[in-house]
């Protein structure tokens, strides 16, 4: 198609996660399988890279914006604007799950910590017995220092009976078929649950080197 020359792009392709060191795919396609096409970069300068007409430029690029380009009949045409950004990643996802406290009191905030280690982008998704209600606050800190890790904080304001059960974190890997989940089991009791039935009196005296029991019953 002489006015079509490169295959019309989604965004989903117009940005690409690439992990450190690993080779990708620009993929501006062209509809003349034998057109001449150039990759330029955000400078405008030539990049150098071997093209697949059923794929596009694949090569080791760095993180920044690329640009194809092509000649029908002495037009240029350029195609759309492909971003590439570059991620820390590891093959696999070291996640850690934990709460300050498992068993609350109705009334009080729960907390619960997932966090990601060595990722930078992960797909992380939250169960728990409130998620239906949109009862929670979801936090993210992305550390870098001294070492990468993303903090996932959820907060329950306002416990209830209601929130007792599994809160589960899922993180899902930025580019690869991988993931890791993590439980921990939360109780919220409608009132205090501890009973104490002391068997002495409010005031007790005791002589000097004599030895007295104080027994404390406790339910």
């Amino acid at each position: 198609d002489p006015d079509m020359p490169f295959v019309p792009s989604i965004p989903e392709d117009q940005f690409i996660l690439v992990e450190e060191g690993d080779p990708t795919v620009i993929p501006c396609r062209t509809s003349d399988p034998d057109a001449q096409v150039t990759l330029v970069n955000s400078l405008d300068k030539s990049v150098y890279a071997s093209y697949d007409t059923k794929q596009g430029f694949i090569g080791n690029f760095p993180a920044g914006s690329y640009t194809c380009k092509t000649m029908v009949k002495g037009v240029e045409f350029k195609s759309d604007e492909f971003l590439i950004y570059i991620i820390r990643a590891t093959s696999q996802l070291p996640v850690e799950i934990e709460a300050l406290k498992t068993v609350y009191k109705t009334g009080e905030t729960i907390v619960v910590t997932c966090v990601v280690f060595d990722n930078e982008v992960v797909n992380l998704q939250w169960n728990y017995p409130g998620k239906v209600k949109e009862k929670g606050l979801i936090k993210l800190d992305d550390i870098k220092v001294p070492s990468q890790k993303l903090v996932y904080t959820l907060t329950i304001p306002e416990a209830s009976v209601k929130d007792t059960g599994d809160y589960e974190c899922t993180a899902r890997h930025a580019t690869k078929e991988v993931k890791e989940n993590k439980k921990v089991v939360i109780t919220v009791h409608d009132k205090g649950f501890v009973h104490l039935e002391p068997q002495f009196s409010p005031l007790e005296a005791v002589n000097l080197h004599e030895v007295k029991n104080f027994v404390v019953d406790v339910q």
